[in-house]
């Protein structure tokens, strides 16, 4: 019996500590260390670039078991930015993001699975999720890298990924037709968070 009870509270302990290694990040937003960034083709001529100004999100990371992570994603879609004031504001119009109606855009992770490392020895891993615009969530998956943590200079501890994607705008609602060279959107994510305290 007793070696039973011993048996229990070793493992009890073990998945206790497990659970509390993954640690706690909020997205650096006040830093402006988060980018999401946007590449589409214009008309099949050339390609238009954008970025989105206001982001914030949270997530649980731990360097030694990444594949038990999660991630909570915000884009405030008013924010887009793509140096031309009328087509930022075409962009948020009903024709495209319905700012009015749905003004944030969402990922929320359901798996991370590791895929090795990069060239630069980085840990890479797909990062499966819901992604939501305009109302609409889609599956999809996140080429992400682990770009590393540490101390910053202000007595905080920080970690860092960048990712990458695309998507189709048809998957999510009707939008206009720009033709079939402009459904494809490719996207850039880069961040910091910032450990809890």
């Amino acid at each position: 019996m007793l070696k039973k009870t011993l048996a229990a509270l070793a493992i009890g302990s073990a998945l206790l500590s497990a659970n509390v290694m993954a640690a706690d990040y909020t997205v650096d937003k006040e830093g402006q260390h988060a980018f999401v960034d946007f590449k589409i083709s214009h008309l099949g001529y050339s390609y238009i670039t954008g970025t989105f100004k206001d982001i914030d999100g949270k997530f649980s990371f731990d360097a030694a078991k990444p594949e038990d992570s999660k991630i909570e994603f915000n884009v405030n879609t008013a924010s887009v930015f793509t140096n031309n004031a009328e087509r930022d504001k075409h962009i948020s119009s009903k024709d495209f993001l319905k700012v009015a109606d749905f003004p944030k855009a969402t990922f929320v992770s359901t798996s991370v699975k590791t895929t090795g490392k990069n060239a630069d020895g980085k840990v890479t891993a797909d990062v499966a999720g819901n992604l939501t615009i305009a109302g609409v969530s889609k599956p999809v998956v996140v080429k992400a890298t682990f770009l590393g943590e540490g101390k910053d200079p202000w007595g905080g501890y920080r970690a860092g990924f960048e990712g990458t994607t695309s998507i189709k705008r048809s998957d999510f609602g009707k939008m206009m037709d720009l033709g079939p060279q402009s459904d494809a959107v490719d996207l850039y994510i880069t961040f910091e968070g910032v450990k809890a305290k």
